[in-house]
């Protein structure tokens, strides 16, 4: 399913809705619920618009529901996407917490406090450190802190094992989908806690379980531009069902 003829997020194209954008798109997750943000379907978003013959350009400006970004198709194949600029406040994410802080403490269940990061790129994340993540509690604390009642239209969980200043790996617990096996917007939000709490370097490699994504930010107020591979595994038609 996971290399097949299955998925985790289906992506629509649309026309643009401005003259400030090539496409839209719509993301929906494997529940049906729809979100604004998802970086690693940006990158499958511009190969298959060349692909498909959609484009012929090497840059491309999409809009979702809650972001506008840029996808650039590198000659080597890969796709570097402008993810935006993070933001840090609560209210952006939504989050409900007294004011903006570099950490946050959540309690979960009658478990130990979590020492957490929060940031939205255009869709909410929470990142903590992890020193073992081979054994983290994944499935289990990310369920937990997706329906997390300080966030009111739940949250992405990240699990982070620095291993130098320049990498890092990543587990993400996706609301609505799971653990899955890339994360391109989770992938941001961990390179933005990690150089907030000083753990990262501007550039950094991210270690997913289904690659490699490269990741940079120079600090608050830039974008986090993210470059990773995107490759065409399954082609199939659907008939839509008649209303």
């Amino acid at each position: 399913r996971r290399f097949g003829g299955g998925c985790d997020q289906v992506l629509v194209v649309e026309p643009p809705s401005s003259d400030q954008q090539d496409f839209d798109y719509r993301i929906y997750n494997a529940d049906g619920s729809e979100v604004g943000q998802c970086g690693n379907g940006a990158r499958a978003l511009a190969r298959f618009i060349r692909e498909q013959g959609l484009s012929d350009q090497p840059q491309l400006r999409v809009a979702t529901r809650t972001a506008r970004m840029s996808l650039h198709l590198l000659e080597d194949g890969q796709v570097r996407v402008d993810m935006g600029v993070p933001k840090l406040a609560p209210s952006a994410l939504p989050f409900d917490a007294p004011a903006r802080a570099e950490r946050y403490t959540l309690m979960v269940g009658d478990g130990a406090p979590l020492e957490v990061g929060a940031v939205s790129m255009g869709n909410p994340h929470v990142v903590m450190q992890i020193e073992d993540l081979d054994h983290a509690p994944v499935d289990a604390l990310g369920a937990a802190l997706q329906d997390h009642p300080a966030f009111p239209e739940r949250v992405n969980v990240g699990f982070m094992q620095v291993l130098a200043e320049d990498r890092a790996r990543l587990r993400v617990y996706e609301r609505g989908a799971g653990e899955t096996l890339a994360c391109g917007s989770g992938a941001s939000a961990a390179m933005v806690v990690g150089r907030l709490w000083g753990l990262l370097g501007p550039q950094a490699t991210l270690e997913l379980k289904g690659g490699e994504l490269r990741l940079e930010w120079a600090g608050e107020g830039q974008p986090v531009l993210m470059s990773g591979p995107a490759q065409t595994v399954y082609r199939g038609e659907f008939e839509w069902p008649q209303a």
